[in-house]
């Protein structure tokens, strides 16, 4: 006699016992395993069955008892309700289920709006109680008629108005699409933007198997816990693709349910001429994040009458955001629901069943599945590659060191989150202390496309290699976890940007510092860029990525973007990427990289120092230049200077110094790449101006003030380092610029 179940009960069994359900069933190794895993399969059925009447209990209702539980075909659990606001918790979870013009029912949220000429037409489409709302929301873009050669665009903006929601950056990603598409996102304060750029001169055809790496389409991330985003695009629509592209567009799409291949580069919108007749089959799924409510459990649990979590739950917070509910472990439903965790009860037999099964499966299996993952992570993170470059004899083996991850595991508690130093676009880093006592910072990277592997492994192979005193040290990776593991030693004191912008009284930067730390990471760039075997371009220079250690001497950090070309080469790419208010307008505007890119973001380095000013500031007025470049060139254009440098700049600087140190940020400002000075140029004047040698200082007092109130850097004119009482047979020329351990 066979019994048959139905699928989530066996899906419930198999999850309790750590096993999926595809792992389940014949293999040719099953002779492999021991005779005791065998005995539990025996009694697995003796399991299922006594387990069920359990499992069928608990399909009940998560909707507030006699409200409705769903709008159309979506299911809208508590804490949400829908038609009376007494079936939600709040406000902020009362949602509107109404019928469209064809009288189907249309769920969406008050809270939730867009701007666009599909306003108002959002709709929710999935409601997940571990904290997921799925809307469906239309893109923007930007499209040219073939007779006119005119073309329009369209934005679109998404604004969450209130309540504890926010923007998934994990399962949200930003795609534009389309030929000659430039895609833009800012989220509406203005202190984030980012964009990607699509290019092709012939048809081809989208395939969801390919990553969009900018040849019909591209892709970005967006941070954690924006509320509001304005989506851009525009386009050139040159003639070669009009006959087969006339849109270009850019939306947020959920990861998991995006199908580049629906997006083709025939595409248009089905907006009609000026928007009327939108289609909800236009729109994407954008995933938005929901809490209770912005507080810790310990601040969630002191208000009882407030508290969300139902009997036999408990309360898990979300860092930055806020708290949620879960069943305990045991129980299933709905959290929110006074009584809605229901206990899973056998009886004494099943239960001891439960157990032994759980125990021999754990010992068996898991080691087992631990290794297969790993091997599979290793594969699949590029270990094969790696190991291919070691096998090679190119690489020196010693200075590669592949940690266990449960080594790093250990060293992190976990991936604390209590041990978070930072997040970046990169990834997240972790401070961690080896099993020898060495503290270490554990960086967690973001999901690599196949397509970048051979890429990303060479550039650990090279950085691992690098051996340079003002440049953050690689120790290690680890590729056997599902994301790669970059080691890099500690650094304890911090960021530039944190000493710059939230003064340590301790500690403040004196301008003896300022100079030092300036010459420190110029020798850093002009080592990466001349000295090291194979040039190197790290495409996102800015005073957070500069780290200070125990001494208080700079250390270039994050190399995630960081890009390793042969001599004389630029990088070209098709997406722009780099940190607004440091980004070089040429590179953004010709998608080719430089080693004068690295120079220029450098150059806003150095005024930050010298200002101690942000790089992108909105407390200043459009007049004067939110970004703090143009601030600085007009100020110098003005015969200003003095007045906008930092006090104690002013108060602790001889003003030759300040002026020499002015003249060279603002040559490595230049609009045009070749007139800017190379970072070998750059670290020369500023180990000469940091001697302070009289001599030197005297016989540059008039070349500055001409400098500074008047004529520009002329790359034609009379050599740069001349300019500054630096000749070729200069000492520093006969001594290293670079020092190594």
């Amino acid at each position: 006699m066979s019994l048959a179940f139905p699928t989530e009960v066996k899906e419930s069994i198999y999850q309790r016992i750590y096993l999926s359900p595809e792992s389940v069933g014949p293999r040719r190794d099953t002779a492999k395993l021991s005779g005791r895993c065998i005995v539990m399969w025996v009694f697995l059925p003796m399991l299922v069955l006594s387990l069920w009447p359990v499992a069928a209990s608990t399909a009940r209702s998560a909707a507030k008892p006699g409200c409705q539980e769903k709008c159309g075909n979506v299911s809208v659990p508590y804490p949400f309700g829908i038609l009376e606001p007494s079936c939600a918790m709040n406000d902020n979870f009362f949602l509107n289920c109404t019928f469209n013009d064809e009288g189907h029912p249309v769920l969406s949220a008050y809270y939730i709006k867009t701007e666009s000429i599909s306003s108002g037409l959002e709709s929710i489409s999935n409601i997940e109680l571990e904290g997921t709302v799925t809307v469906r929301i239309y893109p923007a873009f930007s499209c040219t008629n073939k007779t006119w050669i005119q073309t329009e665009s369209f934005p679109q903006s998404i604004r969450l108005e209130s309540g504890p929601f926010m923007l998934s950056d994990t399962r949200n990603i930003f795609i534009g699409s389309g030929c000659d598409t430039s895609a833009w996102v800012t989220n509406h304060e203005f202190t984030y933007r980012v964009g990607c750029l699509s290019t092709c001169t012939e048809y081809m055809e989208m395939s969801d198997e390919n990553p969009c790496l900018g040849s019909g389409c591209c892709q970005t991330s967006i941070p954690k816990g924006l509320k509001s985003l304005d989506l851009q695009v525009s386009s050139a629509h040159l003639t070669n693709v009009s006959d087969f592209n006339l849109c270009g567009f850019a939306f947020l799409a959920d990861k998991r349910s995006l199908k580049i291949s629906d997006w083709p580069l025939s595409r248009t919108p089905k907006y009609g001429k000026y928007g009327e007749d939108a289609y909800a089959t236009e729109a994407t799924d954008v995933v938005i994040e929901w809490v209770v409510e912005n507080k810790t459990c310990e601040q969630a649990k002191a208000n009882t009458t407030a508290y969300a979590c139902g009997a036999n739950a408990d309360c898990t917070y979300q860092i930055d955001q806020g708290y949620r509910c879960s069943c305990n472990i045991g129980f299933e439903g709905n959290p929110y629901l006074k009584d809605g965790c229901q206990g899973v009860g056998v009886g004494f037999g099943a239960l001891l069943f439960l157990f032994i099964g759980l125990w021999w499966v754990y010992k068996v299996f898991k080691r087992k599945r631990c290794e297969k993952l790993k091997r599979k992570y290793f594969k699949r993170n590029g270990g094969l590659l790696l190991q291919e470059q070691l096998s090679s004899g190119e690489v020196n083996v010693e200075k590669i060191k592949m940690f266990p991850s449960k080594e790093l595991d250990k060293a992190t508690d976990h991936y604390n989150a209590n041990r978070t130093l930072g997040q970046g676009g990169q990834g997240t880093v972790y401070k961690g202390m080896l099993a020898d006592g060495k503290i270490v910072a554990v960086k967690k990277s973001k999901v690599i496309d196949e397509g970048n592997l051979r890429q990303f492994i060479n550039e650990v192979v090279l950085l691992s290699q690098i051996n340079h005193r003002n440049v953050v040290k690689l120790l290690g990776c680890c590729l056997e976890t599902e994301l790669p593991l970059l080691v890099y030693e500690f650094i304890p004191n911090g960021t530039l940007f944190q000493f710059l912008h939230d003064p340590n009284e301790e500690f403040p930067l004196t301008w003896e510092i300022r100079v030092r730390i300036a010459t420190e990471v110029a020798g850093a760039l002009f080592y990466l860029h001349s000295a090291a075997s194979i040039a190197i371009f790290h495409r996102d220079i800015k005073s957070a990525n500069i780290l200070l250690d125990e001494k208080y001497r700079a250390k270039v950090a994050d190399f995630g973007t960081s890009r390793s070309v042969s001599v004389d080469q630029t990088h070209v790419t098709t997406m722009v990427q780099g940190t607004f208010g440091y980004l070089d307008p040429e590179y953004f505007q010709s998608s080719q990289f430089t080693d004068k890119s690295d120079v220029y973001s450098f150059g806003v380095v150095l005024v930050e120092l010298l200002t101690g000013q942000k790089a992108i500031s909105f407390t200043r007025s459009e007049e004067q230049g939110r970004s703090l470049a143009t601030y600085f060139l007009m100020a110098m254009e003005s015969n200003c200077l003095f007045d906008i440098l930092d006090p104690q700049v002013v108060k602790q600087g001889e003003k030759e110094e300040l002026l020499m140190v002015a003249s060279l940020a603002r040559s490595c400002l230049r609009l045009n790449g070749k007139e800017r000075p190379t970072m070998k140029e750059v670290t020369m004047v500023l180990e000469r101006i940091q001697k302070s040698e009289n001599l030197i200082v005297q016989r540059e007092i008039e070349y500055d003030r001409k400098e500074v109130m008047g004529a520009p850097w002329d790359a034609t004119s009379t050599s740069t380092i001349s300019s500054f009482g630096i000749s070729a047979s200069s000492s520093l020329d006969e001594k290293p610029l670079l020092h190594t351990y």
